[in-house]
């Protein structure tokens, strides 16, 4: 594909144009992207199971504790988790952010786990078709934004949409304070 620049590392939010979908008011983490299409996990839908209840009560205790978050529509059984590791500057999704899909992998890396790595892990993802998302782009489905640690780790996921919109342009800003319901207004 001519021109193709890929979008891995880079946050996807709703651009005013998904309500009624699962994606309406999201943030998604585009973890791969090529000319074959995109895999990418949302980071806004977390779930009221803990890690324990929902996958393992056998994980380590430095996991189970944590959330699971809905990654996205597509498989919703498949296993997907996001860590920090100071030690992969080059790391599969951005630098020091890896990504896995392995529960044994996972157990691993919660057996080992320091307070300093952060870790989401979601159920199912989100996923497209060879051009499917860059013609999702062209209709201005989504608005693209540079991710970082802390927007993917340590923001509310319930107010992520809203505080990212808020900081672009002011029409971003009135997206961003719209009512959820147009009827609302």
């Amino acid at each position: 594909m001519a021109g193709f620049k890929s979008l891995k590392g880079q946050l996807l939010l709703d651009g005013g144009q998904l309500r009624g979908s699962f994606f309406h008011r999201s943030v998604v983490l585009i973890c791969q992207h090529d000319e074959n299409g995109a895999f990418g996990l949302v980071l806004t839908q977390p779930t009221d199971n803990k890690l324990a209840d929902a996958l393992s009560p056998d994980l380590p205790e430095s996991l189970k504790e944590h959330c699971l978050f809905l990654g996205g529509p597509v498989q919703p059984t498949a296993l997907s988790f996001l860590h920090t590791d100071a030690f992969l500057p080059n790391a599969s999704v951005m630098p020091r952010v890896n990504l896995g899909h392995d529960l044994e992998a996972l157990v691993e890396l919660g057996s080992s786990f320091s307070p300093s790595q952060q870790i989401k892990v979601f159920a199912g993802y989100a996923g497209w078709t060879a051009g499917q998302l860059e013609g999702e782009l062209e209709r201005k489905s989504w608005v693209v934004h540079p991710a970082d640690i802390d927007l993917v780790f340590n923001s509310s996921p319930t107010t992520l949409w809203q505080e990212i919109l808020r900081n672009k342009t002011w029409e971003h800003r009135l997206l961003a304070d719209a009512p959820e319901d147009l009827a609302w207004n």
